[in-house]
C-alpha cells in the first residue's frame, strides 16, 4: 500500500510546485495610482515626524530669544 502511494504523493507535490504563468496585467493608471498612494503614505509619515520634532525645537528657540531680550535690558521704552 505504501509503495503505491509514495509515487502518487511525489508526483502530486512535483506538479503542485511547478510555476504557472499569472497572465496578469497592471495598466499605467493602476501603477501610477499605486505609486502615488505609497508616496502619499511615506510623505505623511515623514511630515508627522518633522512636525513632532519641529514644535519643541521652535519653543526652545523662542524661549532663548525671550531670555536674551530680558537680559539685554529689553527693547521697550519705560512707560
Amino acid at each position: 500500500m505504501h509503495k503505491t502511494l509514495f509515487p502518487a504523493v511525489v508526483l502530486t507535490l512535483a506538479l503542485a510546485l511547478q510555476p504557472v504563468a499569472a497572465l496578469a496585467y497592471i495598466g499605467p493608471g493602476v501603477g501610477a495610482g499605486a505609486i502615488a498612494a505609497v508616496l502619499g503614505v511615506l510623505g505623511s509619515i515623514f511630515l508627522a515626524i518633522v512636525a513632532v520634532l519641529y514644535y519643541p525645537i521652535k519653543r526652545l528657540m523662542k524661549g532663548k530669544k525671550s531670555k536674551s531680550a530680558k537680559t539685554s535690558g529689553g527693547s521697550k521704552p519705560a512707560e
